[in-house]
């Protein structure tokens, strides 16, 4: 039987090229998941308004939440936009852990039992009202959505749980919009109980302008401005419509290094078994 030299030669190589794609694959994945990971949202309100843009910290791949923003962020919202909005997929709880706003258990409760909650029923089949705890759901601001628009004028206002998610342009929108309440132009009629604002899709928005000066009191020392609401508030939304942010971000670091690693590892492992087919 004749052996062809050349066919038994040939065959490692076709090994080696798919070793050789091994390392390529790799860097693929690394490079596709950074870029991923690297990416940020850029949009522009209805009718081509550019929005603000503003240096959030927590946007560069490594950032983190100003804790202090947080914090602030929240007593903005329990105290003007919880009156409107609710925040139903967040526990009081949440206020509490890493890489949130970071309150010590003891406020968490005491920020709780200020609420309270339907529950039951007791032993004699009666539901009854107690204070909340930890691990209850924000309040609600009405009891349904039929009573949220009869106090709107028959607009529905959003959950505010993942708005930030929910909206084009993300926390750039909407510190766009609260700071976007502005006079009509000139030959623009502004309907009854409509507001003007410059980045809302139609420029016409039911819900009138929530923040104003010194409408929120800060103890730290922060100005009182609708400006610094209006950071603080989209802070603490950005990081509601995902508490867990900070922690993924750490993940996917550990996962790109990872799979660094093992390229490199699949990379000088080829070099090592096939050396002896060069």
């Amino acid at each position: 039987m004749t052996i062809n030299m050349n066919e038994t030669e040939a065959r490692p190589c076709i090994f080696t090229r798919a070793c050789r794609v091994v390392p390529l694959i790799g860097a693929l994945a690394i490079a596709l998941l950074g870029a991923s990971f690297l990416s940020t949202s850029q949009a522009k309100a209805s009718e081509g308004t550019p929005l603000k843009h503003l240096n959030w910290g927590f946007e560069a791949p490594f950032g983190t939440f100003d804790r202090s923003a947080l914090r602030r962020g929240y007593k903005v919202y329990s105290e003007v936009c919880a009156a409107c909005h609710s925040m139903d997929l967040l526990r009081f709880r949440n206020l509490s852990q890493d890489g949130g706003p970071e309150f010590t258990e003891e406020e968490v409760e005491i920020i709780a039992v200020e609420h309270t909650i339907e529950d039951g029923p007791d032993e004699y089949g009666d539901m009854y009202d107690r204070p909340r705890v930890a691990a209850d759901a924000f309040p609600a601001p009405f009891a349904n959505t039929n009573a949220a628009r009869a106090s709107n004028g028959g607009s529905l206002p959003p959950d505010l749980s993942i708005i930030a998610k929910a909206r084009g342009g993300a926390e750039n929108y909407l510190y766009s919009l609260l700071t976007g309440y502005e006079e009509a132009p000139e030959g623009v009629e502004v309907p009854r109980g409509m507001n003007y604002n410059a980045y809302f899709p139609g420029h016409m928005i039911a819900m009138a302008p929530p923040l104003v000066e010194e409408i929120v009191d800060y103890e730290d020392g922060t100005p009182m401005t609708v400006d610094q609401y209006s950071k603080d508030v989209v802070t603490f939304l950005t990081w509601a419509s995902e508490p867990t942010r900070e922690a993924r971000h750490r993940l996917g670091f550990q996962v790109i290094i990872f799979l660094l690693v093992f390229a490199g590892l699949m990379y000088f492992t080829m070099r090592k078994v096939w050396a002896d087919q060069h």
